[in-house]
């Protein structure tokens, strides 16, 4: 099978690695051809080092790759996905299979990264999408990782099963696209406010309390947006919150500590030095959560404390002595 990998970060990277074990003809795109050129040259991706690239990846910055490709994965992060897809666009067939890897909300129009480029495409093919708790870092040295393969059309998610499972890269299937898809970008918003815990001395009780609340309040909105209530409880939910909130390979988590210590969000994107998705989703949560009066007060003060400067430690005992409340009598994502 030809695959063709958009987007040359360590995701990407790293699923063009699964495909070429697989045995795949597999081709890596990135925008920047000059990094092409260079990742050609030394057989490796910065952001994974020491980790070799196979000889039988080729590595380029010229569309052109993508004619005959029978599966299209974009991995670029959540802002380039509308870009990324439009370039892609011309090359796809109706038999081809567009995978989504994005893990993200378009900002503006609170769309999902599938129905980006589902618009963009023109619906031309179908769009699946893969997900779950998997760092780069690990699945690039072949650390045991399981994903959700998520389509509403069975045979496109097992295709894309069948394409990535292997010895080390486990692959469930689910016709839950829209609730695999908000849980992967709701949980970066989590991730970003375990690190703010972090940050500002808190410790695993805190993180706890965060995390399990955190995922009552994205299963409720996710249930009024379509979601499956089960998908939150699985990989793509909680198996995916579990790893972005408490390992250091996490952008979000790493941002988060920044800010409990006192920088700005500004200066901690900055010093993280990559794309902090959760910082785009806590506005697009906020707006979503806005439309469908959903009550997610979590997440509201993550937004008010990215987008407001709201006082961290004011949130904190805003959260704290909200009014009681019954565990058993109110909606939570078990």
């Amino acid at each position: 099978m030809k695959a063709v990998v958009l987007g040359s970060g360590g995701w990407g990277t790293a699923l063009a690695l699964v495909l070429c074990d697989n045995g795949h003809d597999v081709t890596l795109w990135s925008h920047d051809s000059a990094k092409a050129e260079e990742m050609t040259k030394t057989r490796e991706n910065p952001l994974l080092k020491g980790v070799r690239l196979p000889d039988s990846l080729r590595i380029t910055g010229d569309l052109a790759c993508l004619e005959g490709a029978d599966m299209v994965v974009c991995a670029s992060p959540s802002f380039a996905v509308r870009e990324t897809g439009k370039k892609a666009a011309p090359y796809l067939r109706p038999d081809s299979i567009l995978v989504t890897v994005s893990k993200g909300i378009e900002r503006d129009t609170n769309l999902r990264m599938s129905q980006v480029l589902q618009e963009v495409t023109g619906n031309i093919c179908k769009v699946v999408s893969l997900s779950g708790p998997s760092h780069a870092e690990e699945v690039s040295i072949r650390m045991p990782t399981g994903c959700v393969s998520a389509c509403p059309d069975r045979m496109a998610a097992r295709f894309v099963q069948d394409a990535f499972m292997n010895d080390y890269f486990r692959v469930y299937t689910s016709y839950d696209i829209i609730g695999v898809e908000l849980a992967a970008a709701l949980k970066n918003v989590v991730a970003l406010s375990c690190g703010i815990c972090s940050g500002l001395g808190f410790q695993d009780n805190t993180k706890a309390l965060l995390m399990t609340r955190a995922m009552a309040e994205l299963t409720r909105l996710g249930e009024q947006l379509g979601g499956t209530r089960r998908t939150f409880g699985g990989l793509a939910g909680m198996g995916d919150l579990i790893v972005t909130c408490t390992s250091m390979h996490s952008r979000n988590n790493r941002a988060g500590i920044l800010i409990g210590q006192g920088k700005t969000v500004e200066e901690a994107m900055k010093e993280v030095g990559a794309v902090v998705e959760g910082y785009y989703a806590a506005e697009s949560i906020h707006q979503l959560a806005e439309r469908e009066h959903v009550d997610m007060p979590i997440c509201r003060c993550a937004y008010e404390v990215l987008y407001h400067g709201k006082n961290v430690r004011d949130v904190v005992t805003e959260l704290m002595t909200r009014a009681k409340k019954d565990e058993l009598l109110e909606t939570t994502w078990m």
